[in-house]
């Protein structure tokens, strides 16, 4: 052949010898066996037994000589099942030649081969496709690959539109949605306050508590009062009762029993011990833990158990009055000692009492007198006003847009907390007994939380009695003073605070939530801090915040920033939920809300579950269930109804429709 001619004479200087005869055409490495594949091999139709060995080592070395053999061997392998391939037999041998190397660029160039004869009868015809004289070098350049770009998690603020928030969303749900945070894109994930880098020397953290004295109602319904209110941590308005004119007489056990002597009456059966102290069960420690077991009474029945201490202590005062004047010669440290024991309930340690908690007066029939008259209230001290964000929520969460009573006699606590999502809240002392109280900055909760966790006790979940001197070794201060009758006791957005009845008592309170931008973002913190502690937020407030959107005008930017964001994240795992749901082939029904229907909590999680609710039946009872949870029983939704509260074009018109409201300027004067 040409090719095997020219070589030899090149190098004809370096031969002297002619080349060994080849081997025999028997033994060679089954080469004939295999179909030609026409003009594109430079050994098709030559005699491979008449080559020498670095002859066959060069061509060899092509490309397309060794793809050519290559794809021979991988379909007759594929048609005789010996790979395994199935897929392999059709021809398609693309995925396994990927893989060879181009030429070097050192590799002289070949000759082209003229075309190889026809193969024999009986032998496969080759495949017309592969009949052209493919290209000796295979580069990069030469494949023309689309790389499809990575789609990039789009960018979501407040100044979005909803249809640009629907289009944002586009795809996002199909591989499912779970709940999302109503955060900012960019916040950091909620944690434990860290406290103020001043640190306080120890006679300062005894803070003096700010309180003011007001004299009428002019001076109670100014807009200092609230601003006075709204700065402090905790605040007590001496003589506002009496400045109002309120009628306490409604409040009294007297009254309740007279108009509702069958209300029930929540009982916390604690034991008697003095505010500076917590005791365990034997006496023989301090500990953070409060113990109290749970039962109820009627108004009525719990009058009579009030009335009964009141009568027990005048008896037993007068007979240590009696055993004062007999043992008038005795040590007076003795004596002293033995009547402070006494007054501090240190002999009835071990005694018990029950405190009267959480008596419902909202229903607005059977306690219209009452309600009406803390109507007199100033408007950001009321139950229900405009400028109070739990009046927007909708439906009655009891204990916080409605008005709850305590009963006491002394010594029932009322152990530390933060209210419910960090609203601020009104307590009002009925008399005639006194209330001490104890109150921490919100700064500070997270010092109180580390040191509950060191006690072994769930800040949220637990029932703790801060130990003082604790409180101070760590530097935390503490606002502690007391409530007379008569008296208001406002507790802002956070504060952290426990009170002990220091006589026989009732109390009255409520929670407000001012429209201020710190109001609604700690709100939202602590609701997002609750998901973290599988604990229960009783203010929905994803809820709350699109109702604050249809109702009210907003011209702080800082509170309609923080109620936007709320809109923006709901609106967005709405549309998102919407396209997961339909993936999965679960038709959605339109259900609505009712005048005054409660919001749904998830019933495995207690989370909110906002606009769309995942139904299952367990037990004969249908229980709703929040996305995480449903998926989490059924990844793809086998089984479950989904129900819709708000049509997404309600949503939408709703989230376009809240904007930063700019007061029209005042003329000049």
């Amino acid at each position: 052949m040409q090719q095997h001619q020219q070589q030899p004479q090149q190098q004809q200087p370096q031969q002297q010898q002619p080349a060994p005869p080849p081997p025999p055409p028997a033994q060679t490495a089954g080469f004939s066996s295999f179909p030609s594949n026409g003009g594109s091999s430079a050994i098709a139709g030559s005699d491979v037994a008449s080559m020498s060995e670095r002859e066959l080592a060069q061509l060899l070395t092509q490309k397309d000589l060794a793809a050519s053999l290559a794809e021979d061997l991988i379909k007759q392998f594929a048609q005789t099942g010996d790979l395994g391939l199935e897929a392999l037999a059709d021809g398609d041998t693309k995925p396994l030649l990927d893989g060879l190397e181009s030429t070097p660029a050192t590799e002289p160039q070949r000759p082209a081969e003229p075309a190889a004869p026809a193969a024999p009868t009986g032998e496969p015809q080759p495949d017309a496709s592969r009949t052209k004289p493919r290209p000796s070098a295979l580069t990069r350049a030469d494949l023309k690959v689309k790389v499809e770009p990575a789609r990039t998690q789009p960018s979501f603020h407040i100044d979005m539109t909803a249809a640009e928030v629907a289009e944002a969303c586009v795809g996002l749900g199909q591989s499912g949605v779970g709940n999302l945070s109503i955060l900012e894109e960019d916040a950091a994930p909620p944690a434990p306050a860290v406290p103020p880098r001043t640190v306080l020397r120890r006679d300062q953290l005894l803070q003096q508590t700010p309180s003011v004295f007001v004299e009428n109602k002019k001076e109670a319904f100014s807009p200092q009062m609230q601003e006075f209110c709204l700065k402090n941590p905790i605040a007590v308005i001496r003589g506002m009762a009496a400045a109002l004119k309120l009628d306490l007489g409604l409040f009294s056990t007297k009254t309740l029993v007279e108009a509702h002597p069958e209300h029930a009456v929540e009982i916390r059966t604690q034991v008697c011990q003095s505010s500076d102290e917590n005791w365990d069960p034997t006496f023989t420690k301090k500990v953070w833990g409060c113990m109290s077991s749970r039962s109820h009474l009627t108004t009525a029945k719990y009058a009579h158990y009030q009335a009964a201490t009141f009568t027990d202590s005048l008896r037993e005062e007068q007979e240590s009055k009696t055993t004062a004047a007999a043992h008038r010669d005795s040590d007076s440290d003795s004596r002293d000692s033995f009547s402070k024991y006494q007054r501090l309930g240190k002999k009835r340690g071990h005694k018990t009492i029950k405190f009267g908690t959480n008596v419902d007066l909202s229903d607005e029939k059977k306690w219209r007198p009452q309600l009406l008259e803390l109507m007199k209230l100033p408007a950001f001290c009321r139950v229900v006003s405009a400028g109070n964000m739990l009046s927007h929520v909708g439906h009655p969460i009891l204990g916080m847009n409605t008005v709850q009573l305590y009963m006491k006699v002394p010594g029932s606590r009322t152990p530390g907390h933060q209210e419910n999502n960090n609203f601020c809240s009104i307590n009002i002392n009925i008399g005639p007994g006194d209330c001490e109280w104890f109150g921490v900055p919100d700064a500070y909760w997270g010092v109180i939380n580390n040191l509950c966790e060191k006690n072994g006790i769930s800040y949220l979940h637990g029932s703790w009695w801060p130990d003082m001197d604790e409180l101070l070794d760590h530097g935390v201060p503490v606002y502690r003073f007391m409530q007379r009758p008569g008296d208001l006791v406002w507790v802002n957005t956070g504060c952290v605070h426990w009170v002990q009845a220091s006589g026989w008592c009732n109390n009255i309170a409520w929670n407000v939530g001012p429209l201020t931008a710190r109001q609604h973002r700690l709100a939202v913190e602590r609701y997002e801090w609750n998901k973290l502690q599988r604990f229960k937020s009783i203010v929905p407030m994803q809820h709350l915040s699109w109702n604050l959107a249809r109702n009210i005008r907003v011209s702080d930017p800082k509170l309609h920033r923080s109620i936007k964001t709320v809109l923006l994240k709901g609106l967005k795992q709405v549309m998102m939920m919407i396209e997961f749901t339909k993936a999965c082939n679960v038709d959605i029904r339109f259900h609505g809300r009712g005048k005054n229907e409660s919001t749904h909590y998830c019933g495995v999680c207690e989370m909110e579950v906002f606009n769309l609710l995942f139904i299952k039946e367990h037990e004969k009872r249908h229980v709703v269930h929040c996305v995480d949870c449903a998926r989490r029983h059924a990844p793809r939704l086998a089984g479950f109804i989904c129900l819709e509260e708000y049509k997404l074009q309600e949503l939408q018109d709703v989230y376009d429709n809240f904007q930063l409201h700019v007061p029209p300027m005042a003329p000049p004067a």
